[in-house]
């Protein structure tokens, strides 16, 4: 009981400053209610755009985006951003590859090279509302509180119940009346 309760707060202590970061990699094969990770105001990580292609098994560069994955929830964001970028390498249509590389751009403040890499999301995933959601959060760490209520509108038009953009739509009205 007590290495559940310790594993329980280990995930929880390392889940919390990834405050919505969106890193997965699975295919369009897995059921439509599958899980994967999008920003969250409280740190706890739960969708991710899924690939709109073949599945993942057997892929090279799948082992490439658990690598980032893991590198990324550890918080070492240099290293998920080498490992995502040599998944999208060897596997250009991987959308959690992409969301993962764009997220890591993010949390690095490398703000260009994440919008190539949501630009990249986009093109295989259309206007998703958790792609939108992850590009409002984008421009709500960069302090573009305009463009950022644009995308999480976007995104709420989208999918009203998706309840990460009511957090971050919560989060921005807080840091914005600041």
């Amino acid at each position: 009981m007590k290495s559940l309760l310790k594993k329980a707060v280990l995930a929880t202590l390392i889940a919390v400053p990834l405050a919505g970061c969106n890193t997965t990699g699975t295919s369009s094969h897995a059921p439509a209610d599958s899980q994967s990770f999008v920003y969250s105001r409280d740190g706890f990580v739960t969708h991710s755009p899924q690939s709109d292609h073949a599945s993942l098994k057997g892929d090279s560069s799948k082992r490439l985006l658990e690598l980032g994955k893991e590198n990324f929830r550890l918080q070492n964001y240099g290293l998920a951003e080498r490992y995502f970028r040599e998944a999208v390498a060897r596997r250009a249509d991987n959308a959690g590859a992409w969301a993962g590389l764009a997220a890591a751009y993010d949390q690095l403040g490398n703000f260009e090279k994440a919008d190539r890499a949501y630009k990249a999301l986009v093109d295989l995933k259309g206007n998703d509302p958790r792609v939108l959601n992850n590009m409002g959060y984008s421009y709500l760490l960069r302090g573009d509180y305009k463009k950022a209520r644009k995308y999480l509108n976007r995104a709420q038009d989208a999918n009203p119940g998706l309840d990460h953009v009511q957090g971050n739509i919560h989060l921005l009205e807080k840091v914005a009346s600041t």
